[in-house]
């Protein structure tokens, strides 16, 4: 069985994350959180409350916008992450990020990934932002069995994706556009020459 949290850290360790220096745009910055259950590495997700702002009962990773007194994005995502589902700072180590990538709700977002340390984790959910915490191991998101073809409109324009799918869930979007490289990254497949700035 792949160790996903060690080939995370060795692939990390050498990537290279482009940033976006966008002005006007709201900077933010999420976490894709890895951690063991039941024999497998898992990614932690959240399902959206229809109480947030932005993004109402979409799937995405926990994080937000950045407030004045983070010293830096990581601070941002791992902030984010225990507001949302009560993880410790502490607990996180932090492996590196992935390119910045931007939203239709005009946030210009930086990915970060972490392993969970510290043993086995009750998350516990923000009442207000995080309808349901979905636990998805990753084994079974780099099953092509279980990625759709995903298509929206935007702006009159016909737009192609994909979509993850997990127990009726559908993972949609900018999180699946992140959720993407890093999936490429694991598969070694992520090459620095073709890679482009990810946009909506």
């Amino acid at each position: 069985m792949t160790d996903f949290v060690a080939l995370s850290r060795d692939r990390l360790l050498n990537h290279r994350a482009r940033g976006l220096d966008l002005n006007g745009w709201t900077p933010a910055a999420v976490l894709i959180l890895l951690y063991p259950k039941a024999g497998s590495d898992h990614i932690l997700f959240t399902v959206r409350s229809n109480r947030v702002e932005h993004h109402k009962g979409q799937i995405s990773f926990p994080g937000g916008a950045v407030h004045a007194a983070d010293a830096d994005l990581a601070i941002t995502a791992l902030r984010e992450t225990y507001e949302e589902v009560g993880v410790a700072t502490d607990a996180v180590e932090v492996l590196g990020r992935l390119d910045d990538m931007v939203t239709i709700s005009n946030f210009r977002v930086t990915p970060f990934v972490g392993v969970l340390h510290g043993g086995p984790q009750e998350f516990v959910p923000s009442p207000v932002e995080v309808a349901e915490v979905l636990e998805i191991p990753i084994a079974h998101l780099l099953d092509s069995a279980n990625v759709v073809a995903e298509r929206h409109e935007r702006n009159g324009q016909m737009l192609q994706g994909i979509a993850y799918v997990y127990e009726g869930h559908r993972i949609w979007g900018a999180t699946a556009r992140m959720l993407t490289e890093y999936l490429d990254l694991l598969r070694g497949s992520l090459d620095p020459a073709t890679r482009k700035e990810r946009g909506v």
